[in-house]
């Protein structure tokens, strides 16, 4: 940041020559569940202690870490002693502006850390970090407006919260019970139901072994990585975890491609577009549905559904559902896995197929909800960056 041209009025500071600077004396042992006050320490999550060292406003930032993002706060807390609280800067510095500003030397705090595996930050690296510093109503009113934002992107996470929360609850009711031709969720006092190898389900549902419904189930194979003919100028897209986990519930596109060869050599195989597929370790459960067709590594499963059986997605919400239960059914060895047996041999409920398409519907409808609400808020985050970047550099000069 240093080497920027401020405006008139602004000047350059040491944040230590700006303020007092110190570690804490708390350990992660010293955490309690519903302590009495906040415990700051190197992570995100804010732990809870029930002791206080500080009584003030500060800006906290971890001592290790790979990002050193900032967090702000008034009144009591205790503090990790590899954590840092800035404080003591009312004279020179609004609170919130410079939480703000903190952030925008995110990157200059990387550059001055130390270490390899895990970075620290020293005393001094934090105590000679610069920053832009413009006249105190200056200060107050770009926070106002960085806040005002915040609040807003708060209010959208709440929104999108709310909404996976409904889902959840769906799912729970779809998957049990069922929706009949009117709309309606079923219910014991009005429908008839039946036991089952998997509990009580409506009298028009079978329950089915997942092979029964699918046409195929393989895992796939990744070529030799040292062997630069199977990937140079491949046009194969090769799926790995990080894949399902990045796209979500409609796989479009892969990070890595293989060629044919690089194919033909391992037991990678072409997974139809309009599959599923399935992570059997890794990230365990992880979902998604192939929008082209692609190869994949050996910890994803390709499912191929018999679409005369089983609806994509109603499959695809099925399996999203259950994920959380997969690790009970997982063998552990250095890590849970499924198995292509283990999948194959599963019970699944299975309504008629115009009720697996009704029940794909109404959580797709909530999906999209989601997914709206989920590029507001991008679109928010992406706002904040400009406009942190525009004002903490006074570039964009505010009235007040």
């Amino acid at each position: 940041m240093r080497e920027m041209n401020l405006p008139e009025g602004w000047k350059w500071v040491r944040l230590g020559e700006v303020s007092e600077i110190t570690t804490g004396k708390s350990n992660v042992e010293d955490a309690v569940d519903n302590g009495l006050y906040p415990l700051f320490d190197r992570s995100l999550q804010i732990k809870r202690s029930n002791k206080y060292i500080f009584n003030t406003e500060a800006v906290i930032i971890p001592g290790e870490s790979q990002d050193f993002i900032p967090k702000y706060y008034i009144g009591k807390f205790d503090l990790h002693q590899r954590a840092y609280a800035i404080f003591n800067f009312h004279k020179y510095i609004y609170g919130k502006y410079l939480y703000y500003v903190l952030h925008l030397a995110n990157k200059q705090l990387i550059r001055q850390s130390v270490g390899t595996t895990v970075i620290s930050l020293r005393l001094p690296h934090i105590q000679n970090i610069q920053i832009p510093l413009p006249p105190l109503p200056q200060q107050k009113k770009i926070a106002e407006i960085l806040e005002t934002v915040d609040k807003i992107i708060e209010k959208t996470e709440k929104i999108i919260e709310k909404y996976k929360r409904i889902k959840q609850g769906l799912m729970q009711e779809l998957f049990t019970k069922g929706i009949d031709e009117n709309g309606k969720i079923r219910d014991e006092k009005t429908h008839r139901f039946k036991d089952s190898p998997i509990g009580r389900i409506p009298e028009e549902w079978e329950v089915v072994r997942l092979g029964e419904v699918v046409e195929k189930v393989k895992a796939g194979g990744t070529p030799t990585t040292s062997i630069s003919e199977y990937y140079q100028n491949g046009n194969i897209p090769f799926v790995k975890i990080e894949d399902l986990t990045y796209n979500g519930k409609y796989l479009k596109s892969t990070m890595l491609k293989i060629t044919e060869k690089g194919l033909k050599s391992s037991s990678a195989w072409l997974v139809p577009k309009n599959s599923l597929l399935f992570g059997m370790y890794g990230s365990l459960g992880e979902i998604s549905i192939n929008k082209i067709e692609v190869a994949t590594n050996q910890a994803i499963l390709g499912i191929v559904p018999n679409s005369e059986s089983v609806d994509l997605e109603y499959l695809y919400y099925w399996f999203f559902y259950f994920k959380p239960n997969w690790h009970l059914y997982a063998k552990t060895t250095t890590q849970a896995n499924l198995t292509k047996e283990i999948i194959e041999n599963f019970l699944i409920p299975l309504p008629p197929l115009p009720e697996q398409e009704r029940i794909a519907q109404t959580l797709s409808q909530i999906d999209k909800v989601i997914e709206s609400e989920q590029k507001y808020k991008q679109k928010l985050e992406s706002l904040k960056r400009g406009l942190m970047e525009d004002l903490l550099t006074g570039r964009l000069r505010v009235n007040f």
